[in-house]
């Protein structure tokens, strides 16, 4: 994407070297780790939000191929919520 623009003083037939791009991050550290708060907040379930989420970026976010994980998610939430009824 980031390719230089051609030298007009530069031989068009020399081949360009592409540059090279720092690997990418991994798709999320450790629930320990995470600085999202907002997947703090899930405790117990935070690592089921962050399977979907590592579903749906491996389906091109399709939600029907990640029904399992949602399903697994909404059964944890509704425990929590059971749980702090209590």
């Amino acid at each position: 994407m980031d390719q230089p623009l051609p030298n007009p003083k530069q031989d068009p037939t020399q081949s360009r070297v592409p540059s090279s791009s720092p690997p990418p991050p991994p798709l999320h550290q450790t629930d320990a780790d995470d600085d999202d708060e907002n997947v703090k907040q899930l405790r117990e379930c935070s690592s089921l939000y962050l399977s979907l989420q590592d579903c749906l970026v491996n389906t091109n976010r399709n939600w029907k191929s990640c029904q399992m994980e949602v399903q697994a998610l909404k059964e944890c939430n509704q425990r929590r919520k059971n749980d702090k009824g209590k």
